[in-house]
């Protein structure tokens, strides 16, 4: 038919064409293949130029970069270099390793200059020995805490440790003197309510009561030295500001609210997972989560099984440490709160950040408690001596069972052993994993900083930053003694409102389960 034509039907390629598709298909094949090798040279010269690939989200990734080095640090520094036989006591833990130093570290000084705003003490009452508290005071020095006034006793107090502490720059070292205890015989809390049902009691009692007094004494030093913040922590206790871009205490009270008088700090209690623990701080990473950072429907559900066959949620405290801000008027509210003379102070409690609490941690804490207590040991008379119920049972047991018993109850009451419960507790957010502090601590000490502070202090016949009998101490406390925050007027006070003797806040555990009925499937 006119018109009509046959379907088109696909030609074979020419040879041209058929010669152009191959060298084509070819070259992809080749770009292909050399792709991913591109990507991984170009990985390893990044690793090979110390660029690293860590996670910013990591706050100790953030920090290992040359652009975020660790806060209150300087480059520049001049530690002598100690050899590995150091005579200490505390010398397996504090000697430098063998491993590979971590740069920030190397040569390099701790500051504590203007610079450092806001300006954060701690104050501190102990009788530990320098394994312990050299890596508390240099892990708060690398947060930016500025100052620190260690009360010190026992093991603190002796000649060794003692000169190593009066060396190390920002801190202050208070004996107890008789002279401190005549000066706190005189301070103004005694004729006061707010401490009243602590007085005249033994062992944790007292311990309470001189904390508080150490306080009242440290305010004043921390007005002296020009502080913004002032926090007390034991020497088992590392502050954990969570939350914040570097990892810095610093930061998480800058941002505070200018009309903010103190910010609380729930408390998160350590969970050991073996009983032969002999550096918490870098051995233990698994904490229990305070209730105030839990739903009420997990906390109270997974109540009995959190407990861990203990009276209470945690071993010990539960209601945390305070930060106040340096202010007229301020006064101790025993040692987890503060309060002032003259108007309640606007509180803010942290949701991130905490205060990591490192309690039992180690098997020989069980006798080191004990040995610090004269009392009798029965459930009458640990009443008067305890304020937990987890620490009379303890005291108990330590004084009563042979050493594979108490053994053994530690084990069944403080160590974490059953993976299956850790991993349940684990997924439902109430145990958790922190990793900064230890990591922080393990690369204090293969730097050889805690070794060569201590060579340092050893070869060095200076004794300073200390409070002893200079007499230095008695004048300065006779000024917090004569200070208008503390003159001790009767008359005045009985007409003052009875708030302003608001009860200091003890010990508190954790709330009880009211419903058995709520338990973890």
């Amino acid at each position: 038919m006119a018109g009509f034509q046959a379907p088109l039907r696909p030609q074979p390629p020419s040879s041209a064409s058929r010669h152009h598709f191959s060298s084509g298909g070819n070259l992809n094949l080749v770009l292909l293949a050399l792709l991913p090798l591109s990507l991984a040279l170009f990985a390893f010269l990044l690793q090979w130029r110390g660029g690293g690939l860590e996670s910013l989200d990591d706050p100790f990734s953030r920090f290992h970069s040359e652009s975020h080095s660790f806060p209150g640090m300087d480059v520049g520094g001049d530690y002598p270099r100690s050899t590995a036989d150091q005579s200490s006591d505390c010398s397996t833990l504090l000697a430098r390793s063998n491993a590979a130093e971590f740069p920030h570290f190397r040569d390099w000084k701790f500051k504590f200059d203007a610079d450092l705003e806001p300006k954060i003490c701690i104050a501190t009452s102990t009788s530990a020995g320098l394994e312990q508290i050299l890596p508390w005071v240099y892990y708060h020095k690398v947060i930016k805490v500025s100052n620190f006034f260690l009360f010190v006793e026992g093991k603190a107090a002796s000649a060794p440790v003692s000169k190593v502490l009066e060396s190390l720059p920002g801190v202050k070292v208070i004996y107890r003197t008789k002279e401190l205890e005549e000066q706190q015989a005189k301070s103004r809390a005694w004729n006061e309510t707010w401490l009243v049902d602590f007085f005249y009691k033994p062992c944790n009692y007292e311990l309470f009561v001189k904390q508080s007094l150490n306080m009242e004494i440290a305010i004043v030093m921390a007005r002296e030295a020009g502080m913004d913040w002032i926090l007390h922590l034991d020497t088992d206790e590392l502050m954990h500001p969570a939350g914040s871009r570097e990892y810095s205490l610093s930061q998480v009270l800058h941002e505070v609210p200018l009309k903010v008088d103190m910010v609380i700090f729930s408390n998160y209690e350590s969970c050991v997972e073996r009983d032969d623990i002999k550096d918490p701080f870098t051995e233990v990473s698994m904490f229990k989560k305070n209730f105030d950072h839990l739903s009420e429907s997990t906390y109270f559900s997974t109540y009995e099984v959190a407990s861990h066959d203990n009276p209470n949620y945690f071993l010990t405290y539960s209601n945390g440490k305070a930060a106040a801000r340096i202010q007229e008027h301020l006064r101790p509210n025993g040692a987890h709160r503060w309060y002032n003379y003259k108007k309640d102070p606007k509180e803010i409690k942290m949701q991130e950040a905490a205060v990591l609490h490192y309690t039992y941690a180690k098997f020989s804490d069980l006798t080191s408690r004990r040995d610090r207590c004269r009392c009798k040991p029965t459930q009458e008379n640990v009443k008067r001596c305890f304020m937990l119920e987890f620490d009379r049972d303890a005291f108990i047991i330590a004084s009563t069972a042979t050493e594979e018993e108490m053994r053994n109850w530690y084990n069944d009451h403080v160590v974490w052993n059953n993976r299956t419960i850790n991993l349940k507790l684990l997924k439902k957010g109430v145990l958790t994993h922190i990793y900064t502090p230890m990591t922080i601590i393990q690369s204090l000490r293969e730097s050889g900083l805690f070794a060569s502070v201590i060579a340092s202090a050893q070869g060095s016949t200076e004794r300073r930053n200390s409070f002893a009998s200079t007499g230095s101490l008695l004048l300065r406390t006779r000024k917090f003694g004569r200070h208008k925050m503390y003159q001790t007027n009767i008359k005045s006070q009985a007409k003052e409102s009875y708030s302003l003797y608001k009860a200091a806040v003890p010990r508190l555990s954790s709330p009880l389960l009211y419903n058995r009925s709520m338990m973890i499937d």
